[in-house]
């Protein structure tokens, strides 16, 4: 049959060479005029679809749920429960490759993956595509197993040891560090002693051969599986500003690996931005690293990395870059008493290229800040700007006086939002909501947020309001058209579409139970615990979320390296087939998501 079958498309690009040929045999081509029903509700299907040229829409009802274009297919899923439950009627003039039935079955059981794509959910897809070999995200060598990278012997010594035999067991083995036993403690514990507590045993005074090294070691051992990623290790490595990590398969210790052995494995720079960071002793040294942050987050995307462990690194990274620049610019007892958070997509966790500054400080009751307060806070502000990040266009900035006060002031403003929820008092705790610490005093914050926690009441009004921001952009009835291109626009806002209403529709339940995770997964995960949303919604609601942040990413990278500035659209008319088949899925979960927070915030009584 026809050899001009698009085998380059899902799900059929997963296909073997035999599985191709048993399509080429098996497949014919049908045409249907326009207005022509290609399948109705209840119909038992013979055939998978595949269009050729032309649309085909499905209707639930008198709904449109989607449209479907050139290399995409259809039905399978009525295909396999052997009924159709909508119907598919010809857009326009269709021509299309029909696939009987007895070949799907036998592709479905002979390749799962081709299964899984073909009528899966979006989780069951995308987990699919991960199990790919094809796939660049298993070429990335930050998903590879710990045990995968240099893991070095472990050497063990009493914790009575002498620091003299001790550092003469390092020599010998050629060892920059070792485990230290604990057999006191129940269970026994482990400790390390490094070359660098070697300095503080010179520095103590004391004869080196009359000091313990249980007495030096470091017993808060942080810990990794040899199963574990390798991407998830580097991240444990900057979130605990450590340089060794002890392997643990159980109760067996299978080595220690060392910070720069998993750098040199990785060959990826962010080891190198954070020495860079905390070595930087001026602004301009501080807008090098954040150059460098970057270039990181394109490589690693082009590696394919995960996009979850890359908002991860970033997060870390913008932290101690932030953290750095306040120490820099502000005085050690304004440090001290204070606390620098920041909120939106980086307080959440999921910032990837650079967006605009959304950051607060809240100050200790009864400190006197410096007289220069304001012009120190500016200096910060315009430190931000050198670093990539454009002043937030509502000001939500240290540098405005509403977004710098102390823990008082901050309380009551906070309780004003709550009991007069105005359109900015609702936006302003949208985004309060996020706020995460990155110098300073995280306490203060904590008290803030929990002051919001307990003031937060069960006020279905105001919660509804809060909730109905999820329809404040996009427009569900058009999106489909917009993905396909059949209205003359090639932009998709991703944000504005799918992020947002799934991120604030989380958020507002999350509001509601009280719950003070503030990264969107941590609250999915919350809500999940509390039976508040299905374990299937929330499976999909976070593979939508970092599905739709990669597409977001690979367009913004795509646009910073041909010179265009980043404008967060998608172009859809470069999407894949195997994309827009997944976008559509995607933004379908969020659809169906709006639905139930429509009904639970009973937003249509507004």
């Amino acid at each position: 049959m026809p050899n001009a079958f698009h085998f380059s498309a899902s799900p059929f690009d997963c296909l073997t060479t035999d599985e191709q040929r048993l399509v080429r045999d098996s497949v014919d081509v049908a045409y249907y005029p326009e207005g022509a029903s290609i399948l109705d509700v209840g119909t038992a299907p013979t055939h998978l679809f595949v269009i050729i040229k032309g649309f085909v829409t499905q209707y639930e009802g008198d709904e449109v749920i989607t449209t479907y274009g050139p290399d995409d297919t259809f039905d399978g899923r009525g295909l396999v429960a052997g009924k159709t439950s909508n119907r598919f009627v010809a857009q326009e003039e269709v021509v299309c490759y029909q696939l009987a039935r007895q070949t799907v079955t036998d592709l479905i059981a002979s390749n799962a993956t081709f299964g899984a794509l073909l009528f899966s959910d979006l989780s069951n897809k995308l987990n699919a595509l991960s199990q790919r070999q094809s796939q660049h995200e298993l070429q990335s060598l930050t998903l590879s197993r710990v045990d995968e990278a240099f893991v070095r012997q472990a050497h063990f010594v009493d914790m009575d040891a002498d620091v003299v035999s001790v550092v003469k067991v390092m020599q010998e083995q050629r060892t920059k560090c070792v485990l230290v036993r604990d057999r006191t403690a129940r269970p026994e514990r482990l400790g390390m002693f490094t070359a660098s507590t070697l300095q503080r045993a010179i520095l103590n005074g004391a004869p080196l051969d009359q000091q313990k090294v249980g007495d030096l070691a470091n017993f808060q051992l942080i810990l990794v599986k040899p199963a574990d990623q390798v991407g998830d290790a580097l991240a444990l490595l900057q979130r605990h500003r450590v340089h060794r990590l002890v392997v643990i398969d159980g109760a067996q210790v299978v080595g220690v690996l060392e910070a720069l052995d998993l750098f040199s494995f990785l060959s990826n720079h962010s080891h190198l931005i954070t020495v860079q960071v905390e070595a930087a002793t001026d602004i301009n040294g501080l807008a090098q690293a954040a150059t460098q942050i970057t270039r990181m987050v394109t490589t690693l995307h082009r590696s394919g990395t995960r996009v979850s462990l890359i908002a991860r690194l970033v997060q870390d990274l913008n932290a101690r870059l932030f953290e750095r620049a306040w120490q820099l610019i502000a005085p050690a007892d304004l440090v001290a008493n204070s606390c620098l958070f920041v909120m939106g997509s980086e307080g959440r966790g999921e910032q990837l290229l650079k967006t605009d500054q959304d950051n607060g400080l809240i100050l200790r009751d009864g400190y006197t800040p410096p007289h220069n307060f304001e012009a120190i806070c500016q200096d910060f502000s315009n430190a931000l700007t050198a670093f990539g990040y454009p002043e937030c266009p509502g000001h939500i900035m240290v540098n405005n006086p509403l977004w710098r006060k102390t823990s008082y002031d901050f309380g009551q403003m906070v309780q004003q939002w709550l009991l007069m929820p105005d359109a900015d008092s609702l936006m302003n705790l949208a985004i309060f909501l996020d706020a995460h610490p990155v110098c300073g005093d995280a306490h203060l914050l904590q008290y803030a947020q929990q002051a919001l926690m307990r003031l937060a009441t069960d006020n279905d009004a105001m919660l509804a309001r809060f909730a109905a921001s999820i329809d404040a952009f996009g427009n569900s009835q058009g999106w489909w058209n917009r993905l396909l291109g059949l209205d003359g626009q090639k932009g998709l806002h991703l944000k504005k579409e799918g992020i947002f209403p799934l991120v604030h529709g989380v958020r507002s339940l999350a509001l509601a139970e009280h719950l003070q995770e503030t990264s969107t997964t941590a609250r999915i995960d919350a809500l999940v615990a509390k039976s508040v949303i299905t374990p299937a919604l929330g499976a999909d609601l976070t593979q939508t979320l970092h599905f739709l942040m990669d597409l977001k990413l690979k367009a913004g990278v795509t646009e910073m390296e041909t010179q265009h500035a980043v404008s967060g659209l998608v172009n859809v008319a470069k999407l894949t087939t195997l994309e827009r088949d997944l976008l559509k899925d995607a933004l379908g979960v969020v659809k169906h998501f709006k639905v139930l927070l429509r009904s639970r915030f009973k937003l249509d009584t507004l």
